[in-house]
């Protein structure tokens, strides 16, 4: 089972959008059966196994065994990952292209470097699966307050520095390269993004609650 397995099958981002699947593809977390399934979600286990079929048609879940009970065989099944994320893929046709514009400042282009993370992690994460390999990542999650909107464009500025300098050091530019890897050296795409944190909800105090 996977950590987090990217949809980027139009038609499987259809069905795991269904709530009684995703409820079902929850559950599906630890192995279990049409008849464990049904109780749990309050369907009857025909209308289970209809949902389970269109999961497994695509690849959602997967058969862990089969089991002997009289003349019946059970199945048990399993999600094919803890977590599921609809890759940008699935909507190609009007998918946000970084390419279109670019703009450090920009929101829009910020979503749309995102969008692209997500639709190549995932084919990533896929190969490395399928080959057996592990998949060499870097991230770095923090968050930083600014005492004014000078000091996050001067942040900015000096990161946007600082990384360039890293990129000239370590970047290795092919056969004309100093010293070039052997066979030439793997790409790797870069991205460092800067946003403000959302706001945590804040709830009504007592005395609030009490003037309602």
């Amino acid at each position: 089972m996977l950590d987090i397995e990217v949809i980027e099958d139009p038609a499987a981002a259809g069905v795991s959008l269904d709530p009684i699947r995703t409820r079902i593809l929850m559950e599906l977390a630890e192995p279990g059966s049409a008849t464990q399934l049904a109780a749990r979600v309050g369907l009857p286990r025909q209308k289970v196994n209809y949902h389970l079929k269109a999961l497994e048609r695509h690849g959602l879940v997967e058969l862990v065994e089969e089991r002997r009970k009289g003349n019946v065989t059970e199945r048990i099944l399993r999600a094919s990952a803890a977590s599921y994320l609809i890759s940008p893929a699935a909507l190609a046709s009007v998918a946000p292209d970084p390419h279109r514009f670019s703009d450090r400042f920009s929101a829009f282009w910020l979503l749309a470097l995102a969008s692209r993370m997500v639709q190549e992690t995932g084919r990533l994460i896929a190969g490395a699966a399928a080959a057996k390999q592990p998949l060499a990542t870097f991230a770095i999650d923090g968050e930083i307050t600014f005492r004014s909107a000078a000091d996050r464009a001067a942040f900015a500025e000096e990161l946007g520095v600082a990384v360039t300098r890293l990129v000239d050091k370590y970047h290795d530019g092919g056969p004309t390269a100093p010293t070039p890897g052997p066979g030439g050296g793997r790409k790797h795409r870069l991205v460092v993004a800067l946003h403000p944190s959302l706001k945590t909800p804040t709830t009504p105090s007592a005395k609030e609650q009490d003037n309602d």
